[in-house]
């Protein structure tokens, strides 16, 4: 179910990106590093690269509901902070693999666990540079209608529907093959 909103900024080079450029198929998540949903979709979305492989281009934009989530936005400083070092991947991975402790303890020792700089990461953690990015993010979020998290946007546009693994599959198989646009 693609609904009519439209991921106003499209992916750019400071996006964290996992796959190639000009695949079939580009999954955008909005999400926030606390939320239950987003954990149950972090699985999902991990099976999804898996069987689709080089087909789908995968990129994650923070956007941390620090109403009601009040670690959230110290993970995404964390992840920001990792991947100034090149880490924001596994920082990611560790974040929802460990997402009932996201206090600063729990972070610094992420960063060392991932062998980082953990001195470079406590300073990139409190950095503008990670601040304006993840205000970056949640504010494209925002002018693309994101509400809560986890939002997805397909190709461009946002999927409002089921996002159980056979769902999201048969989604993005339909839109690769031009029946689901």
């Amino acid at each position: 179910m693609m609904g009519e909103a439209r991921l106003t900024v499209p992916l750019e080079e400071s996006d964290h990106v996992q796959g190639p450029a000009g695949v079939p198929l580009e999954l955008v998540e909005y999400g926030d590093y606390q939320c239950t949903h987003c954990l149950r979709a972090y699985p999902i979305i991990k099976r999804l690269q898996q069987n689709l492989k080089s087909r789908l281009r995968f990129a994650y934009r923070n956007f941390p509901m620090t109403q009601q989530h009040p670690e959230a936005l110290n993970a995404a400083r964390a992840a920001e902070a990792a991947g100034l070092q090149g880490r924001f991947w596994q920082m990611h991975d560790m974040l929802f693999e460990n997402q009932e402790y996201l206090d600063y303890e729990s972070l610094l020792q992420y960063a060392a666990e991932l062998r980082m700089d953990v001195n470079r990461f406590a300073r990139d953690y409190r950095s503008q540079k990670v601040e304006d990015k993840i205000r970056e993010d949640f504010e494209s979020g925002v002018r693309s209608g994101v509400n809560g998290t986890p939002t997805f946007f397909i190709n461009g546009l946002r999927y409002d529907g089921d996002w159980s693994f056979y769902s999201l599959f048969q989604v993005l198989q339909e839109v690769e093959a031009g029946t689901n646009v």
